[in-house]
């Protein structure tokens, strides 16, 4: 995006703020649940996958906002509690059409995945089982990873910004491969960021660690209160609470859910959680709905309902409380370092996450051939992913006639 139209859209921003009109208003909600929608259905992949969309979608076809605007946001989804892809689509809304844009892009963005996982969830209720789709991720998953790299790509270069940012993102690829603890990492290497860039300053910052310190202590003093009975208010308070305190991915989920409902309410089965988690990793959208799927086989259809919302409500509520100080951190030296360090940390994480998965989907020569074909797609034809995540599954499919 060029720096004119980068002020235009920042011109169009400030009149958003004051004074749109009911028409405007409308258009840019039409336009929002239209994007969302769609993005929830053919987002495969996981946080990483959904990202790479949404920044294909929201800065490269749409021109909503920068790509750095992108990256403070992704930034501070980091430092919070809940699903990071969906509460970045929470942001974008926020910022397009404020608080009816955050429900409206949030809502948008998990209805189809949620919708999927209950119909799912109901087969699996009267079957026992879970259907057999490896072969639609065998072909997805390859395409998946050539769109992840663009967005490593295309949000490295804005994110690389200087040396101390250079070796911030570097770090974080160490980080991710060594293990460490993601929250740890991108609190760390954005205060050494902030330390270098501001050697010669003086002075004292508080508000800019606000945020990251509240997250650290609200996920170690977090506790596991045992639900005597299995109804929905049950099902809600439990999945409110989880949405609370958990950071990560669906993995780290597995792990809170493994602990208390099967080892310590016994709710479920091993096996039930584990067709639960594999439910939400091989449908679209937030991998967080592997809640609505819990939900049903605890409380039927409330039950569902009541888990997707309790998992979720926290990350509307955050976005809600967090998205106005985004540009207040800016304007401060100290915070504006810090911000830089974690978006670094953040790409470093996000290419760590990208090599794992690789290593995951290119397991033979066609599907090495298909991420070639599909990064050629995306980073020289400019194909519109939705069009590319449709021809993987094609593609899986057809494979899978042919080869059994």
């Amino acid at each position: 995006m060029t720096q004119e139209a980068e002020d235009i859209h920042k011109e169009e921003e400030v009149v958003s703020y004051k004074a749109l009109t009911p028409r405007q208003q409308k258009q840019r909600l039409t336009e929002l649940a239209t994007v969302f929608l769609r993005l929830g259905t053919i987002a495969f992949g996981g946080p990483a996958a959904h990202i790479a969309m949404m920044d294909n979608e929201v800065v490269n076809r749409r021109q909503w906002m920068s790509r750095e605007k992108l990256l403070d946001l992704l930034g501070i989804t980091n430092l919070i509690p809940g699903p990071n892809s969906t509460e970045l689509a929470i942001h974008i809304g926020y910022e397009r059409a404020g608080w009816r844009g955050l429900l409206v892009a949030g809502s948008c963005f998990i209805l189809p995945a949620m919708l999927i996982v209950w119909a799912l969830a109901a087969i699996y209720a009267r079957y026992q089982t879970v259907p057999q789709v490896e072969w639609l991720l065998y072909g997805i998953k390859p395409v998946i990873i050539a769109i992840v790299i663009q967005a490593v790509w295309n949000l490295g270069k804005k994110a690389a910004k200087d040396v101390p940012t250079i070796i911030a993102g570097m770090a974080g690829i160490t980080a991710y491969l060594a293990g460490l603890n993601e929250i740890l990492v991108l609190i760390l290497l954005g205060i050494a960021v902030m330390l270098v860039k501001n050697w010669q300053a003086r002075g004292h910052t508080s508000g800019a660690f606000l945020l990251p310190i509240s997250g650290i202590m609200a996920q170690i003093g977090s506790t596991t209160a045992a639900v005597t009975s299995v109804s929905w208010i049950s099902v809600f308070v439990f999945f409110l609470k989880i949405g609370c305190v958990l950071y990560g991915s669906g993995y780290v989920l597995l792990a809170f859910l493994q602990r208390d409902l099967v080892e310590r309410n016994q709710w479920l089965t091993s096996q039930q959680l584990l067709d639960a988690v594999a439910i939400g990793q091989f449908t679209p959208g937030p991998v967080f709905t592997t809640a609505t799927f819990i939900g049903y086989l605890l409380a039927g259809n409330a039950g569902a309902i009541a888990a997707t919302i309790g998992i979720f409500l926290p990350a509307f509520l955050l976005v809600w409380v967090v998205n106005p100080w985004v540009p207040k951190l800016r304007q401060s030296p100290w915070a504006s370092g810090f911000l830089d360090g974690v978006n670094a940390a953040s790409l470093g994480l996000m290419a760590g996450v990208t090599y794992t998965l690789g290593r995951a989907a290119l397991v033979d020569w066609l599907t090495i051939f298909v991420a070639i074909v599909s990064a050629i797609a995306v980073f020289q034809l400019k194909i519109n992913s939705a069009w590319l995540v449709l021809a993987g599954g094609a593609i899986g499919f057809v494979s899978h006639i042919l080869l059994g």
